[in-house]
C-alpha cells in the first residue's frame, strides 16, 4: 500500500541516518476504502493528493509540537536549528491499517519504515517559511473552529510541496 508520512525535518535526518523511520503513533495516509466511499467522484491521483495534504497538515501538527518541545526542553537544542518545512515520505508498506474511526484517509503503520521502502518525499521551500511558521502557531485553534486560525493555517497549505527523489535526501538535508 503506499501510503503518506507526516514527518519533519529532524524525522528525515534520523531516517538518513538510522535508514529507518517510525512514525508518530505508527500514524499515516493513505487511499483507503472509506476515503475512496467519501467522495463520489475522483481518481487515484486526486485521492492521492487527499491523502498528501493529509499527511502534509498532520506534518504541521507534528511542527508545532516539536517546537513546543524545544522550548520546553533544556537540551541544548536551538530554537530555529532547522529551517520550519512540512515533509511528508511516500512508500510503499505491507500491513497498513485503515483507522476510519480517526478519519477517511488514516492508516496505522504495522512497524517502522526502512529507507528502502521511501519512494519519495514532499518538502516545503523556502518561501512557506513564514506561512508555516503562523500556522504552527495556530493550529490547535484552527482545529476548534477559530476562523482566524483555519485562514492562517489554509495559507500555509496553499503551499506546494517539493517532490524530492529518496536519492535527494541526504543531499536536501546538507544544504539546508
Amino acid at each position: 500500500m503506499r501510503v503518506y508520512i507526516p514527518a519533519t525535518l529532524a524525522m528525515l535526518q534520523r531516517l538518513v541516518a538510522d535508514q529507518s523511520l517510525h512514525a508518530l503513533s505508527g500514524t499515516a495516509f493513505a487511499v483507503t476504502p472509506t476515503l475512496r466511499e467519501s467522495y463520489a467522484e475522483g481518481d487515484d491521483d486526486e485521492l492521492s493528493e487527499v491523502a498528501l495534504r493529509e499527511a502534509a497538515l498532520a506534518s504541521l501538527r507534528l511542527l508545532a509540537a516539536e517546537s513546543d518541545e524545544q522550548e520546553r526542553s533544556d537540551r541544548g537544542i536551538e530554537s530555529g536549528e532547522l529551517p520550519l518545512r512540512r515533509a511528508v515520505l511516500v512508500a510503499d508498506v505491507e500491513g497498513a491499517t485503515s483507522r476510519p474511526d480517526l478519519d477517511d484517509a488514516v492508516v496505522r503503520l504495522s512497524g517502522p519504515i526502512g529507507f528502502g521502502d521511501v519512494v519519495a518525499a514532499y518538502v516545503d521551500n523556502a518561501t512557506a517559511e513564514p506561512a508555516v511558521a503562523a500556522a504552527m502557531d495556530v493550529v490547535d485553534l484552527a482545529d476548534l473552529g477559530d476562523e482566524d486560525a483555519e485562514l492562517t493555517v489554509g495559507d500555509a497549505m496553499d503551499h506546494d510541496l517539493a517532490w524530492y527523489a529518496t536519492q535527494e535526501l541526504p543531499f536536501l538535508l546538507e544544504l539546508l
